[in-house]
């Protein structure tokens, strides 16, 4: 395997968030070499922006495309008792009159392609179809990634290898592979967690084991006006389970469900030892009176889809001449539709982060990770929400109805302004309501 060292940053993983770093640093006139291993762009959970990524979508110059989309607009979240009453919607433009504060409910393969799109527009190469097997260190470095092309390995029929002699397959693989080396090695692998698997960085949060079941409706109830696009947060009749309901184009609607992987899933298991997920989504639509209802003469469009949301984070955020973004750093329960913003989020700070360790010729752990103590701070918040969200007695409504006067600093959360304003005023008086977790700091 030859390594060829032509690149300045090369970025694992053409998700946001590596689209997002790949295009920032790009800019700057760096040389990003982008590999994602799916040759084509698929379906993915995790479909509903929130307003922050205004800011991150005016960096990359994405905001012009998302307005000519046909993505539904989105103004507010709205949550649903285990009663079936509905809250007020939560407008972002509450506390926000700014044009950030509408933001857009997104469909995945669409969505994921202009960002690669636009990262090809502003210098970034991108090669689809190529898996990196590993990344490569020398002592605590980060030098280099193992690739290989995942379409030339589909085509590639396998030899026939006599027992003892195994060398036309070794020139097969040697074939297959090359080795590519550059100053900054970035993992956005989401969940796979390339680096953060190989150096064993990962730690799941212990009180947020829970799964989630979905898919897609075409047809069904929607609000009007400003509130058709909005994304709906329902409770089951005994807040065993929450439903999402995201509008989506092509009168397409996401509706899932999330709850602790021991009550969805592990206590449901049939006779034979087998899960019967459909069977399980029906049931707990059934105690969500609201959404059966939105979803009458609806149409599901694809078998039920099994995740087990574990919310995770790694212990480091980078280290000499490598960075996690998005995903492959962490994951937060998806109630209040963070993931795409942090990712995004992620790979804004992290580029700038590069950039400056390329003016300062330093790629050590403490420059490549300089972001991430304010970047933890902000994922604070919403995890502190989250555990809020999850305890049984607590209720958003009771709480305004005691504290109205953190209704502005609930909203700036949902919001995603959790690294331009202090929202953390909040907390104290939450805190007698339900209990909140200890931060973790970054290790």
């Amino acid at each position: 395997m030859n390594r060829h060292q032509n690149y300045d940053t090369i970025v694992i993983g053409g998700g946001p968030a590596g689209s997002t770093v790949a295009t920032l640093v790009a800019q700057h006139g760096y040389r990003v070499l982008l590999l994602e291993r799916e040759t084509e762009p698929h379906f993915k959970i995790g479909e509903s922006l929130i307003p922050a990524t205004y800011w991150t979508f005016k960096r990359l110059g994405m905001l012009e495309k998302l307005r000519a989309s046909h993505f539904p607009q989105k103004y507010s979240v709205q949550f649903y008792s285990r009663t079936g009453k509905a809250s007020s919607p939560f407008y972002f433009f509450q506390t926000n009159p700014h044009e950030s504060a509408v933001t857009w409910q997104v469909l995945r393969s669409e969505f994921d392609q202009m960002l690669l799109d636009n990262a090809k527009e502003k210098g970034v190469e991108v090669r689809r179809g190529v898996r990196v097997r590993e990344v490569l260190f020398e002592r605590d470095r980060a030098v280099g990634v193992v690739v290989q092309n995942v379409d030339r390995q589909a085509r590639e029929p396998a030899p026939t290898v006599d027992a003892g002699n195994s060398s036309p397959l070794l020139k097969i693989v040697a074939n297959l592979r090359e080795t590519l080396s550059a100053p900054v090695i970035v993992d956005s692998t989401g969940q796979r967690s390339l680096i953060g698997r190989q150096l064993n960085l990962n730690t799941t949060e212990p009180n947020l084991k829970m799964a989630s079941l979905f898919t897609h409706y075409k047809g069904g109830h929607r609000d009007e006006g400003i509130d058709e696009g909005a994304t709906l947060i329902l409770h089951t009749e005994e807040k065993d389970s929450w439903f999402w309901s995201i509008p989506l184009p092509y009168n397409r609607t996401s509706v899932g469900v999330v709850g602790q992987l021991d009550y969805l899933l592990q206590s449901r298991r049939e006779a034979n030892g087998k899960l019967n997920v459909q069977k399980i989504f029906t049931e707990e639509l059934a105690k969500c009176a609201p959404l059966k209802h939105r979803l009458d003469g609806a149409k599901q469009l694809f078998p039920i889809q099994t995740t087990k949301d574990f919310s995770y984070r790694a212990s480091r955020i980078a280290g000499n001449n490598w960075v996690l973004v998005g995903d492959a750093f962490g994951f937060l329960d998806p109630v209040y539709s963070t993931g795409l913003f942090l990712a995004l989020k992620s790979g804004e700070m992290a580029a700038d982060a590069i950039v400056e360790a390329f003016e300062k010729n330093d790629f050590s752990e403490s420059q490549l990770g300089s972001f991430g103590p304010a970047f933890v701070k902000g994922m604070e918040a919403f995890r502190k929400l989250v555990y809020a969200f999850y305890t049984k007695e607590f209720s958003f409504a009771q709480f305004l109805s005691q504290y109205p006067e953190h209704q502005g600093g609930i909203i700036d959360i949902l919001s995603g302004d959790v690294f331009r304003k202090d929202v953390t005023h909040i907390f104290p008086a939450m805190a007698e309501m339900c209990s909140l977790p200890p931060e973790v700091p970054l290790g």
